[in-house]
């Protein structure tokens, strides 16, 4: 059961990090077409993965929330090492 909360939460933190990353004009629905590009989950998924980050607050008006730039922020610094 663990193992099923870590890989939801990895799932998240990369998308939070694709969201921290993104280009300048890019919408959340296009940060998840290129998520959906690399393999990372299907777009059914990834729409999921989408509402929950806006559910739990990790996502504001289509922006990173201070809940979410943390955990951002902290999924960048884990995939650096």
């Amino acid at each position: 059961m663990n193992h099923d909360i870590d890989e939801k939460l990895l799932v998240k933190k990369v998308f939070l990090l694709a969201v921290l990353k993104k280009e300048e004009g890019e919408s959340l629905s296009e940060t998840l077409v290129s998520l959906v590009n690399t393999g990372m989950f299907d777009k059914k998924e990834g729409k999921k993965v989408l509402q929950e980050l806006k559910d739990e607050q990790y996502l504001v008006n289509d922006a990173l929330s201070m809940k979410g730039m943390i955990l951002a922020k902290e999924a960048e610094q884990e995939f650096k090492l």
